[in-house]
């Protein structure tokens, strides 16, 4: 059973910066699509960024330009760099499998005051 653990999330100012790391257990993570989602209150939660075992990235278009997904397989890792950050970007972040299993971690909070 897979299992995620992501970290990084914070409070900070519109145009700062946060790197949101996803540690994952398991022996297939390197041939596993991985993606960040993120869900705010009242809301669906959302795909945000996927990267493909080849590296290909895919991005939501409200994010495009500002945030970067990268993985290291040898850590089992995967990250999100977010810059330029907007007070739209609050929520909580997850990271899972794309396409998403059954299986969430807590996520990680991100705030962004205006």
């Amino acid at each position: 059973q897979v299992q995620f653990v992501e970290s990084g999330g914070d409070l900070v100012q519109a145009g700062g910066s946060l790197r949101l790391s996803c540690a994952a257990s398991g022996s297939t993570f390197s041939v596993n699509a991985m993606a960040w989602y993120r869900q705010s209150p009242g809301k669906q939660r959302e795909l945000v960024a996927r990267i493909a075992a080849n590296r290909i990235t895919n991005y939501a278009d409200s994010v495009k330009g500002r945030f970067t997904i990268s993985r290291d397989n040898a850590e089992n890792t995967v990250y999100l760099q977010m810059n330029n950050l907007k007070p739209e970007d609050t929520a909580v972040y997850y990271c899972n499998k794309f396409p998403s299993t059954i299986l969430w971690g807590q996520g990680t909070q991100v705030t962004v005051s205006s």
